[in-house]
């Protein structure tokens, strides 16, 4: 390496308070500073590369030039440290705390319910912060716009733009309270009820309004540095790295003539992708952020030249600005680049990528580019050798050596010419997701004519997502040069773009032929938006556009959402202090939204620990030979390997194993570990374990095999089949362990992200070979599960308890994003095959069915996931005869686990699928059909359980009404009929979802109640809380059994000391058991309380705790729910296998693009059977987390088990974009539950299959495309229903091209 000056010290301000740094590390970045070194912990990992939003803060910075400040938001885990220096960063912490003041963003977002496991609050709560430091009263487009980079799992989003579109004022007054003061429904109604319904979960007349003085001014300090070294290169040296920061062009210049191979680094968000997933290494780093000549803006006669460092959201703003100052004909090419940008990434990533970064980088995904090459964009460049101009085409998208930069040259600035009058330029993308996604496939296209004429004088067309780079079409554009702008040129030039751009049917990313469509059918859009603007131009010399094509014109823009949720009011005759029925604020809303709620990797640091991360198989199946670590152990910093012969107990259980010892079975699996000073050292040395192997052949798809009944007694008979892929949780906490050996006795505490503390306790007490009195594990809150954390953190935190016992130290294990998802399985993917026997009217009589789900690698939950599936199977129909049977195949891929609903999604939506194949068959109504096999009167499930089904015939009916269904059809039907190329559907869909489990230990509960001689109450119980407010149900119910205030009472973690052998905390029940375990203690307590009270009845409750204690009365309590009674007779089939039931019914309305795929959701309406106590995102969040499941998430996997889907870049989870524009929530009243405590019910799981109703809504409206197109016939969507899978079912001349 060359000799570098000495470093400079690295000095910015963090919250208020100089942080100053004598040897700033280039590689570092600011997520890991902020959290390693400075303890502010509140800013959370989510997924290291920015797509995530977990890691947002607030950077300020001072412009000595312009005197001026900026706050944006950013990706703390994209930000390199050095390129803070002189800058002021806020974070969650800074903004507010339980310690001095909470914001009223805070404030708003925990009393909305914006908040469920947490973790990605601190992220929501610094986008928001950064908009109202710029914008105090934002417009709700600004709102939704700054949430386009931030992810949650939990809510639905919707309690989050509620909150936070109080801070607009083109809100509804009524925002934050569930109501709309636009809202029709008729009120004297309502007035006639026995019971008095409430709308809205918090009161929008208790916001605090903003107080600007809470804010931290930017320090006058930095200002003055600002000032004082914008002369003076910056140097900061690393232990690999030097960063460069350097004040004059020409400085940049000679540096990068010495160091050609250097990269220039702006905002990091692609560079650093690059080191983060490829594992790149950049000895010399240049950042020329502060180099005035990078950040002119000026404009000329024919255009605007940009400087390379711009920000693109800055590159947003100036075009805002100018393009109002313009003439309309000069400003084509800039509206078009304010459209892409719009969808662009996040807003982090739009404030942090500069515009010479987007450009030089040229992927192929991203869709700026090939904008500016279609408006012939300019780029100037400088080097030593001087200064050049080169056009920003297709050849230099393509890096054709003749038409790139040099290795020593740099952007200095980019020319963005006007347009001109004859000119248009268009761009459109489609992606899996509208926002903060990478396109599948983009393009941008310019056309040029004659003047006063429709004859091509020049055309430009480029595609990105073809290939590893943007491509053009030069041989179409110059063979159609000359041609006039009609059909006969259109058709012309599909041929030839077909032609010309080709995709190979192994292309990365697959969807070949989707891509192929869309390679015309962008061009047909192109070619009538210039046939309109011609039209528009010339109104007497063109024709207007044929009527059938007007609809494709249009592309979908987002509205924020909005929301309604009614429920049930508490009787007015219960005392206030009673908190059972009203929708307390979950117990941890505050500390999320402050950053104050502890996750597990926000333990401080313990001691002597070491890091861990894992060696994983390549191969789906093999043999290992040997293992070799010799390399990885000679690193510096690097303790020990640890792998089977580390384990002196049992290696896992009979079905999987802690390390794979003689073989692997799935690309994922964990064969060592490698222990060591820091995280970094521990991964980069994995890369140094070498493994080989021997392959076995690894079986990677499941086999079908059908056993149907003979004959059935009907008139009509269908076969078919369904395919539901599967799901990854996406829980923003990934799994998480820290474990801390004890010198004496052999003991161990463990902290871990888990659903079930006791299983982690056995399976390490076993790995050891200890009892599990020896091992205490502890948890206060997971940031998200979803059945996701039931099995597998047992084996991770029992892979670091092996290295805490060998090295004799505390171990950190926490799981990056990719591993997490490379490692661990998700929802099983499922495929059925039925037979149906129906009458005429649409009545099924008989129905045989076989499913079977990819079960993975081992066993897991599997056998308890196929009894849900087979009993849930027939959803919310009376099929008098029925038989379905369940098979899980083993497979070489990782090993599939539980998932919210348990199956049910997948069973349910095959069944609606074989349901509604009858009413197509039949050419009736799906609805007409759904109706009337529901079950109506009290009867028998096939399993011979009795369900009174009342409650389910008026969810129905509810939902109906509510929606006003049958208007909205026929205005749908009306709208199909008169647009050819956007259809509308609309789908009703009932549920009957069993909650609960087929066995009566499945539900068992145990509590722990203390009261103090203060009169102060510490909870114990085993639940785990996840995010559904299970503390704060259970709170509840020893707030109501005691008859005290909620203030008086504590809950303690989740902890295997206090309460032993707990249940695992799943299937949406074990609030309610926890619940009953509490209320058990809390009665005895009270009932031992009784005599001190009648003595004493004007007392006060710590008069009475007092006096109890001194008359020797026990005020510990435990208590202990046995369960509810449940038995599966598997023999003869029949059994009482469900505590309950749980009803609803959904109606959802969509809106689909027949040219791309595209859908939005414009209106969904949820009626429920629920308990008071509930919360309702528990019932949005799952919806959406359904939404996700039949619509856009999808897993991929190489034809070697390898799998693609990695994070949240090739992994679409819903965002803020996916939330129905009209998202309404109904609890029907007055539905007692006689089983569970309260009446109350879980719902957290029942939501997820609601979503099927926009499954079948898109169905809906791709028949109706279908049937103008003449296609009648019968035909099959499988799940997820995704963009590729809509567009190539909307079957036109250009899918047959």
């Amino acid at each position: 390496m060359a000799c570098f000056p000495q470093s400079d010290e690295l000095v910015f301000f963090v919250n208020g308070r100089k942080v100053t740094d004598r040897c700033a590390d280039p590689e570092e970045l600011l997520l890991n500073y902020l959290r390693k070194c400075l303890r502010l912990t509140g800013t959370k990992y989510g997924c290291g590369i920015g797509g995530c939003g977990a890691c947002t803060v607030m950077v300020s910075t001072y412009n000595p030039d312009t005197k001026k400040i900026r706050h944006f938001p950013a990706n703390s885990c994209l930000l390199p440290l050095c390129s803070l220096y002189g800058a002021a960063v806020t974070t969650v912490e800074g903004v507010g705390s339980t310690k001095t003041k909470l914001h009223p963003i805070q404030k708003r977002l925990a009393e909305c319910h914006g908040s469920q496991c947490g973790f990605c609050t601190p992220g929501m709560v610094m986008s928001m912060y950064s908009l109202l430091r710029n914008h105090p009263e934002p417009t709700m487009e600004q709102i939704s716009a700054a949430l386009d980079g931030n992810l949650c799992r939990c809510t639905g989003y919707r309690p989050i733009i509620d909150s936070f579109s109080a801070f607009s004022s083109e809100s509804c007054p009524l925002a934050g309270s569930g109501k709309c003061c636009l809202d029709q429904e008729d009120e004297k109604g309502k007035e006639k009820e026995e019971y008095l319904m409430c709308s809205g979960l918090c009161r929008p007349e208790d916001f605090q309004p903003r107080d600007p003085t809470q804010d931290y001014i930017f320090p006058p300090e930095l200002m003055r540095i600002a000032e004082e070294s914008k002369r003076r290169t910056l140097v900061f040296n690393g232990e690999r790295s030097t960063w460069i920061s350097p004040v004059t062009l020409q400085e940049l210049l000679g540096l990068k003539a010495k160091y050609p191979m250097a990269p220039l680094v702006v905002g990091n968000t692609s560079i650093g992708l690059d080191v983060k997933k490829l594992g790149i290494y950049y000895p010399v780093i240049l950042y020329p952020a502060r180099i005035r000549d990078l950040h002119v803006v000026y404009r000329t006669d024919n255009g605007l030249v940009i400087g390379a460092a711009t920000h693109l959201a800055q590159l947003r703003d100036i075009l805002l600005n100018v393009v109002p100052e313009l003439p309309a004909e000069k400003t084509k090419l800039y509206h078009t680049l304010l459209k892409q940008l719009r969808t662009l990434a996040g807003e982090q990533i739009r404030n942090l990528a500069s515009l010479g970064g987007h450009i030089v980088s040229r992927g192929s995904p991203w869709h700026l580019n090939p904008v500016l090459a279609a408006g012939k964009a300019i780029l100037n460049l400088a080097s030593t050798d001087g200064t050049r101009q080169i056009p920003l085409n297709g050849e230099f998208l393509e890096r054709l050596p003749e038409a790139d930069l040099l290795p020593k040259e740099v952007i200095v600035s980019v020319f963005i010419p006007f347009s001109k009058k004859d000119e248009f330029v268009s761009a459109f993308r489609q992606a899996e997701r509208r926002k903060n996604a990478l396109s599948v496939i983009n393009s941008a296209m310019q056309v040029r004519f004659r003047p006063g004429t429709d004859v091509i004088e020049d055309l430009t067309i480029l595609y990105g997502g073809i290939g590893c780079t943007t491509v053009s079409a030069p041989n179409t554009s110059q063979k159609l040069r000359g041609r006039n702008w009609n059909e006969q040129m259109f058709d012309e030039a599909c041929r030839l773009i077909l032609e010309e751009i080709q995709l190979s049917p192994s292309a990365v990313g697959g969807k070949v032929e989707y891509r192929r469509t869309l390679l015309v059918s962008f061009f047909f859009r192109f070619y009538l938006e210039v046939l309109q603007g011609l039209k528009c131009m010339y109104p007497f010399k063109y024709p207007d556009l044929p009527k059938i094509n007007l609809s494709a014109l249009d592309e979908f823009h987002d509205q924020p959402p909005q929301g309604m949720q009614e429920y049930q009011e508490v009787d007015p005759q219960q005392p206030p202090q009673d908190p059972v029925g009203r929708p307390i604020m979950h117990q941890s809303g505050i500390k999320h939204a402050t950053g104050e709620a502890v996750y597990i990797d926000d333990i401080g640091p313990i001691d002597g620990q070491l890091y861990m991360a894992v060696v994983t198989s390549k191969r789906a199946h093999a043999k290992i030979l040997s293992i070799d670590a010799s390399a990885a152990l000679e690193t510096p910093g690097v303790v020990t390997v640890v792998s089977a012969a580390d384990i002196p107990g049992e290696n896992g259980d009979e079905h999987e194993k802690v390390f794979a010892e003689d073989e692997v079975i799935y690309v994922g699996h964990i064969i060592c570990g490698v222990v060591a000073e820091t995280y970094e050292l521990a991964k980069e040395a994995t890369r140094k374990v070498n493994i080989h192997y021997q392959d076995l052949e690894p079986i990677l798809t499941i086999k079908f095999y059908n056993n149907w009944l003979t004959s059935f007694p009907i008139c009509l008979l269908l076969t078919g089949e369904s395919h539901i892929g599967g799901q990854k949780h996406f829980y923003m906490e990934t799994n998480s362990t820290v474990v801390i050996p004890r010198k004496e006795d052999q003991e161990m505490i463990v902290y871990v992200s888990t659903q079930d503390a006791s299983r982690v306790q056995q399976l390490i007490a076993s790995a050891l070979g200890v009892h599990s009195n020896r091992i205490r594990c502890h948890l206060r809150r997971a940031g998200g599960a979803f059945g996701g954390k039931i099995t597998r953190p047992a084996y991770f935190a029992s892979a670091a308890a092996v290295a805490a016992h060998k090295t004799g130290c505390p171990v950190r294990f926490i799981l990056e994003r990719d591993d997490d998802m490379f490692i661990t399985g998700g929802r099983y993917p499922f495929f059925g095959k039925y037979k149906v026997g129906f009458m005429n009217d649409g009545e099924i009589k008989a129905a045989d069915l076989n499913y079977y789900v990819n079960g993975g690698a081992t066993r897991d939950v599997s056998e308890v996931v196929l009894d849900h599936l087979v009993l849930k199977s027939f959803n919310a129909y009376h099929i008098p005869n029925y038989r379905c049977c369940g098979h899980v195949c083993k497979t070489n891929l990782p090993s599939n686990t539980a998932f919210r609903g348990f199956g049910f999604p997948q069973t349910a939506l095959s069944t609606e699928m074989w349901v509604a194949a009858v009413a197509d068959e039949l050419g009736l109504p799906q609805d007409q059909v759904r109706e009337m096999n529901m079950y109506k009167t009290v009867t028998v499930t096939p399993y011979k359980q009795k369900i009174d089904p009342r409650n389910l015939v008026e969810c129905w009916k509810e939902c109906f009404k509510r929606s006003d269904y049958h208007n909205r059809r026929k205005a749908i039907e009306e709208f199909n009929q008169q647009n050819y190329w956007k259809k509308k559907g609309i789908a009703i869909i009932p549920m009957l979802f069993s909650n609960g489990f087929s066995e009566t230990h499945r539900h068992q509960a145990a509590a722990l109640v203390n009261i103090y001689v203060d009169g102060s109450v510490l909870v114990h119980c085993g639940g785990s809380e996840l995010g559904q407010g299970l503390y704060t149900k259970v709170l509840q119910v020893a707030s109501h059994e005691l008859m005290i205030p909620l203030s008086y009472i504590h809950i303690f973690e989740r902890s295997t000391v206090p309460i032993p052998n707990a249940h695992v905390t799943s299937g949406a029940i074990s609030t309610e058991t926890n619940g009953r375990a509490v209320q058990i203690a809390c009665r005895i307590l009270r009932k031992r309380l009784e005599p001190v009270i009648k003595k004493n009845p004007q007392g006060k409750w710590e008069d009475w705790t007092k006096k109890a204690f001194e008359e020797s009365i026990s005020l510990s309590a435990t208590g202990y729910f046995k369960g509810y009674v449940t038995h599966m007779d598997w023999e003869t089939g029949e059994g009482h296998a469900f505590p309950y039931f749980v009803f609803g019914a959904a109606c959802s309305e969509v809106e689909i693009d027949c040219l791309t795929g595209d859908h939005k959701m414009s209106y969904t309406s949820c009626m429920q059977t629920a308990s008071y106590v509930s919360l309702y995102p528990q019932i949005e969040g799952g919806f959406l987390q359904g939404v996700g499941l039949f619509t856009s998430e999808e897993i991929k996997f190489s034809p070697e088990g390898e799998q693609y889907t990695l994070g949240p870049d090739t992994y679409k989870i819903p965002a803020v974009c996916d939330v129905p524009e009209q998202l309404r929530i109904y609890l029907l009243p007055n539905t007692r539950n006689p089983v569970a405590i309260y009446s109350s019910k879980g719902m957290g799981e029942a939501g997820v299959f609601l979503a099927s109703s926009v499954f079948f809504a898109i169905k809906y409206a791709v028949t109706a495309a279908r049937k103008q197109r003449g296609l009648n016939e019968v035909f099959v969507l499988e799940s997820p229903l995704n963009i590729a899978r809509i567009r190539m079912a909307c079957a036109d001349h250009f899918t047959e091209m």
